[in-house]
Protein backbone atom coordinates (compact mmCIF):
# COMPACT_ATOMS: atom_id res chain seq x y z
CA UNK A 1 0.00 0.00 0.00
CA UNK A 2 1.11 3.55 -0.97
CA UNK A 3 -0.40 6.82 0.75
CA UNK A 4 0.32 10.12 0.29
CA UNK A 5 -0.76 13.34 2.31
CA UNK A 6 -2.40 15.38 0.18
CA UNK A 7 -3.67 18.27 2.34
CA UNK A 8 -2.83 18.50 6.25
CA UNK A 9 -2.28 21.53 8.59
CA UNK A 10 1.39 21.16 8.31
CA UNK A 11 4.04 21.12 5.66
CA UNK A 12 7.42 20.58 5.54
CA UNK A 13 10.56 22.64 5.51
CA UNK A 14 11.76 23.24 2.48
CA UNK A 15 8.64 21.35 0.12
CA UNK A 16 7.00 23.97 -1.45
CA UNK A 17 3.52 22.75 -1.19
CA UNK A 18 0.57 24.40 0.37
CA UNK A 19 -1.62 23.21 3.51
CA UNK A 20 -4.67 24.20 5.37
CA UNK A 21 -6.42 22.63 8.22
CA UNK A 22 -8.10 19.47 6.35
CA UNK A 23 -7.26 16.20 5.21
CA UNK A 24 -6.86 14.51 2.50
CA UNK A 25 -5.02 11.33 1.53
CA UNK A 26 -4.31 9.42 -2.12
CA UNK A 27 -4.04 5.99 -1.08
CA UNK A 28 -3.29 3.09 -3.44
CA UNK A 29 -3.45 -0.74 -3.24
CA UNK A 30 -2.66 -2.66 -5.98
CA UNK A 31 -5.19 -1.12 -8.96
CA UNK A 32 -7.47 0.19 -6.20
CA UNK A 33 -6.52 4.49 -6.19
CA UNK A 34 -9.05 6.19 -3.65
CA UNK A 35 -9.03 9.22 -1.50
CA UNK A 36 -9.70 9.32 2.01
CA UNK A 37 -11.57 12.96 2.20
CA UNK A 38 -11.15 15.68 0.09
CA UNK A 39 -10.02 18.91 2.40
CA UNK A 40 -11.64 21.95 2.86
CA UNK A 41 -10.85 23.64 -0.38
CA UNK A 42 -9.61 22.86 -4.27
CA UNK A 43 -6.17 22.10 -2.41
CA UNK A 44 -6.18 18.60 -3.08
CA UNK A 45 -6.45 19.12 -6.54
CA UNK A 46 -3.69 21.70 -6.49
CA UNK A 47 -1.52 19.44 -4.72
CA UNK A 48 -2.17 16.29 -6.00
CA UNK A 49 -1.02 18.15 -9.31
CA UNK A 50 2.27 18.92 -7.69
CA UNK A 51 3.05 15.46 -6.36
CA UNK A 52 2.28 13.78 -9.52
CA UNK A 53 -0.92 12.26 -8.70
CA UNK A 54 -3.53 11.76 -11.05
CA UNK A 55 -6.85 12.14 -9.64
CA UNK A 56 -8.63 11.12 -13.10
CA UNK A 57 -6.93 7.80 -12.06
CA UNK A 58 -9.03 7.24 -8.57
CA UNK A 59 -12.00 4.56 -8.36
CA UNK A 60 -13.18 5.98 -5.03
CA UNK A 61 -13.54 8.76 -2.42
CA UNK A 62 -13.86 7.45 0.98
CA UNK A 63 -15.55 10.36 3.60
CA UNK A 64 -14.53 9.33 7.71
CA UNK A 65 -17.02 12.00 8.96
CA UNK A 66 -19.21 14.84 7.29
CA UNK A 67 -17.56 17.97 8.37
CA UNK A 68 -16.60 20.56 5.92
CA UNK A 69 -12.65 20.18 6.72
CA UNK A 70 -13.05 16.58 4.82
CA UNK A 71 -16.30 16.88 2.44
CA UNK A 72 -16.03 20.59 1.32
CA UNK A 73 -13.63 19.71 -1.38
CA UNK A 74 -16.31 17.34 -3.27
CA UNK A 75 -17.78 20.56 -4.32
CA UNK A 76 -14.56 21.10 -6.48
CA UNK A 77 -13.88 17.73 -7.49
CA UNK A 78 -17.18 17.68 -9.05
CA UNK A 79 -16.50 20.99 -10.58
CA UNK A 80 -13.60 19.75 -12.48
CA UNK A 81 -15.26 15.80 -12.54
CA UNK A 82 -18.23 14.74 -14.75
CA UNK A 83 -17.98 11.02 -13.67
CA UNK A 84 -20.94 9.78 -12.20
CA UNK A 85 -19.65 6.22 -11.86
CA UNK A 86 -16.88 6.83 -8.98
CA UNK A 87 -17.82 5.81 -5.61
CA UNK A 88 -18.49 7.87 -2.59
CA UNK A 89 -18.69 5.70 0.57
CA UNK A 90 -19.43 6.85 3.78
CA UNK A 91 -21.96 6.43 7.13
CA UNK A 92 -25.43 7.03 6.51
CA UNK A 93 -25.15 10.13 8.58
CA UNK A 94 -22.27 11.86 6.85
CA UNK A 95 -24.30 13.93 4.23
CA UNK A 96 -26.77 15.25 6.57
CA UNK A 97 -27.27 18.84 7.09
CA UNK A 98 -24.70 20.15 10.18
CA UNK A 99 -24.47 23.44 12.54
CA UNK A 100 -22.99 24.64 15.15
CA UNK A 101 -24.33 27.94 16.22
CA UNK A 102 -25.33 29.92 13.42
CA UNK A 103 -22.34 28.21 11.05
CA UNK A 104 -23.01 25.18 9.02
CA UNK A 105 -19.96 22.66 9.05
CA UNK A 106 -20.96 20.10 6.59
CA UNK A 107 -20.39 19.43 3.41
CA UNK A 108 -21.48 21.58 0.92
CA UNK A 109 -23.29 18.87 -1.16
CA UNK A 110 -25.91 16.83 0.90
CA UNK A 111 -27.22 13.36 0.29
CA UNK A 112 -29.53 13.73 -2.39
CA UNK A 113 -27.89 16.00 -4.65
CA UNK A 114 -24.56 14.30 -3.84
CA UNK A 115 -26.79 10.69 -5.14
CA UNK A 116 -26.89 12.50 -8.69
CA UNK A 117 -23.16 13.01 -9.07
CA UNK A 118 -21.54 9.72 -7.93
CA UNK A 119 -22.41 6.26 -6.87
CA UNK A 120 -22.84 6.65 -3.52
CA UNK A 121 -22.58 4.06 -0.51
CA UNK A 122 -23.80 4.75 2.59
CA UNK A 123 -23.20 1.64 5.36
CA UNK A 124 -22.76 1.61 9.10
CA UNK A 125 -21.01 -1.31 8.59
CA UNK A 126 -17.71 -2.69 7.41
CA UNK A 127 -17.34 -3.13 3.87
CA UNK A 128 -14.35 -4.15 1.60
CA UNK A 129 -12.81 -1.09 -0.51
CA UNK A 130 -9.51 -3.42 -1.95
CA UNK A 131 -7.88 -6.59 -1.66
CA UNK A 132 -6.20 -5.30 1.85
CA UNK A 133 -8.55 -2.32 2.77
CA UNK A 134 -11.52 -2.03 4.62
CA UNK A 135 -13.97 0.69 5.42
CA UNK A 136 -14.88 0.06 9.11
CA UNK A 137 -18.47 1.82 9.05
CA UNK A 138 -20.05 3.03 12.64
CA UNK A 139 -16.97 2.97 15.38
CA UNK A 140 -18.51 1.56 19.09
CA UNK A 141 -17.30 2.65 22.18
CA UNK A 142 -15.03 -0.44 24.33
CA UNK A 143 -13.40 1.73 26.18
CA UNK A 144 -14.72 4.16 29.21
CA UNK A 145 -12.36 7.41 28.91
CA UNK A 146 -13.23 8.01 24.83
CA UNK A 147 -16.87 9.12 25.45
CA UNK A 148 -18.45 11.13 22.51
CA UNK A 149 -19.06 14.73 22.16
CA UNK A 150 -21.97 16.43 20.64
CA UNK A 151 -20.31 18.99 18.14
CA UNK A 152 -23.18 21.50 17.16
CA UNK A 153 -26.63 19.96 15.97
CA UNK A 154 -27.39 17.35 13.10
CA UNK A 155 -30.63 18.23 10.73
CA UNK A 156 -32.53 14.88 9.46
CA UNK A 157 -35.76 16.49 7.18
CA UNK A 158 -38.10 18.29 10.58
CA UNK A 159 -35.44 17.00 13.26
CA UNK A 160 -32.88 18.57 14.66
CA UNK A 161 -30.79 16.84 17.59
CA UNK A 162 -27.03 17.10 18.94
CA UNK A 163 -24.36 15.74 16.53
CA UNK A 164 -22.33 13.32 18.49
CA UNK A 165 -20.74 12.49 15.04
CA UNK A 166 -21.74 8.97 14.70
CA UNK A 167 -20.57 9.00 11.30
CA UNK A 168 -17.07 9.19 12.48
CA UNK A 169 -14.72 6.18 10.84
CA UNK A 170 -11.97 4.78 9.28
CA UNK A 171 -10.07 2.93 7.26
CA UNK A 172 -8.05 -0.34 7.97
CA UNK A 173 -5.53 -2.19 5.79
CA UNK A 174 -4.26 -5.25 6.76
CA UNK A 175 -1.28 -7.10 5.75
CA UNK A 176 0.34 -10.47 6.68
CA UNK A 177 2.23 -8.67 9.40
CA UNK A 178 -0.83 -6.67 11.47
CA UNK A 179 -2.97 -3.93 10.55
CA UNK A 180 -2.16 0.43 10.19
CA UNK A 181 -5.15 2.39 10.58
CA UNK A 182 -5.68 5.30 8.66
CA UNK A 183 -8.40 7.97 10.18
CA UNK A 184 -9.64 11.34 9.58
CA UNK A 185 -10.68 13.17 13.06
CA UNK A 186 -11.62 10.10 15.33
CA UNK A 187 -13.96 11.45 17.01
CA UNK A 188 -15.44 8.03 17.97
CA UNK A 189 -12.25 7.78 19.74
CA UNK A 190 -9.07 6.62 18.50
CA UNK A 191 -8.25 3.44 20.74
CA UNK A 192 -12.45 2.67 20.45
CA UNK A 193 -11.06 2.74 16.35
CA UNK A 194 -7.99 0.65 16.76
CA UNK A 195 -9.90 -2.07 19.01
CA UNK A 196 -12.94 -1.95 16.29
CA UNK A 197 -10.35 -2.47 13.50
CA UNK A 198 -8.61 -5.53 15.08
CA UNK A 199 -12.08 -7.12 16.09
CA UNK A 200 -13.41 -6.55 11.94
CA UNK A 201 -9.70 -8.13 11.01
CA UNK A 202 -9.68 -10.49 13.66
CA UNK A 203 -5.94 -9.22 14.52
CA UNK A 204 -4.25 -7.72 17.00
CA UNK A 205 -1.12 -6.90 16.06
CA UNK A 206 -1.32 -3.27 14.88
CA UNK A 207 1.64 -1.80 13.02
CA UNK A 208 0.80 1.99 12.63
CA UNK A 209 -1.67 4.84 12.58
CA UNK A 210 -2.02 8.17 11.10
CA UNK A 211 -4.84 10.73 11.08
CA UNK A 212 -6.48 12.90 13.45
CA UNK A 213 -6.49 11.84 17.23
CA UNK A 214 -8.79 14.54 17.83
CA UNK A 215 -7.11 15.54 21.18
CA UNK A 216 -5.49 19.07 22.53
CA UNK A 217 -5.25 18.97 25.73
CA UNK A 218 -3.12 16.52 28.26
CA UNK A 219 -5.48 15.13 30.38
CA UNK A 220 -6.96 11.93 31.15
CA UNK A 221 -8.01 10.49 28.66
CA UNK A 222 -4.57 11.39 26.66
CA UNK A 223 -3.08 9.30 29.43
CA UNK A 224 -5.48 6.64 28.88
CA UNK A 225 -4.79 6.76 25.52
CA UNK A 226 -0.66 6.85 25.42
CA UNK A 227 -1.34 3.50 27.99
CA UNK A 228 -2.81 1.71 25.57
CA UNK A 229 -1.12 2.47 22.44
CA UNK A 230 1.65 1.23 24.89
CA UNK A 231 0.17 -2.00 25.56
CA UNK A 232 -0.68 -2.66 22.13
CA UNK A 233 3.11 -1.84 20.89
CA UNK A 234 2.53 0.54 18.08
CA UNK A 235 5.73 1.31 16.45
CA UNK A 236 4.78 3.89 13.75
CA UNK A 237 2.77 6.79 14.78
CA UNK A 238 1.59 9.74 12.69
CA UNK A 239 -1.14 11.94 14.87
CA UNK A 240 -1.71 15.09 12.64
CA UNK A 241 -4.09 17.52 11.82
CA UNK A 242 -6.79 17.49 15.00
CA UNK A 243 -3.48 16.58 17.41
CA UNK A 244 -2.16 19.31 19.47
CA UNK A 245 1.55 19.73 19.69
CA UNK A 246 0.85 19.61 23.49
CA UNK A 247 -0.47 15.73 22.95
CA UNK A 248 2.02 14.84 20.60
CA UNK A 249 4.89 15.71 23.09
CA UNK A 250 3.44 13.62 25.75
CA UNK A 251 2.46 10.60 23.21
CA UNK A 252 6.53 11.31 22.03
CA UNK A 253 7.71 10.83 25.76
CA UNK A 254 6.23 7.43 25.59
CA UNK A 255 6.37 6.55 21.70
CA UNK A 256 8.07 7.89 19.27
CA UNK A 257 5.78 10.35 17.00
CA UNK A 258 6.84 10.52 13.17
CA UNK A 259 5.92 14.23 11.96
CA UNK A 260 3.26 14.52 9.30
CA UNK A 261 3.01 17.01 6.46
CA UNK A 262 1.62 17.82 2.73
CA UNK A 263 4.36 15.51 0.77
CA UNK A 264 4.74 12.63 3.23
CA UNK A 265 4.47 9.57 1.22
CA UNK A 266 4.29 5.92 3.64
CA UNK A 267 4.78 2.95 2.22
CA UNK A 268 3.21 -0.17 3.72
Amino acid sequence: MKLKVLVDNNTYIDQYYCGEPAVSYYIEDGDTKLLLDVGYSDLFIKNAYELGVNLNDINTIIISHGHDDHTRGLQYYFKENDRKNINVIAHPDAFKEKMNGNLKICSPILQEELKEKCNLILSKEPARISGNMIFLGEIPQSNNFEKRKAIGKQINGETTLDDYVMDDTAIVYKCNNGIYIITGCSHSGICNIVEYAKQVCNEDRVLGIIGGFHLFEVNEQVKNTVNYLKQNNIKELYPCHCTSFAVKAEIHKEIPVKEVGVGLEIHW
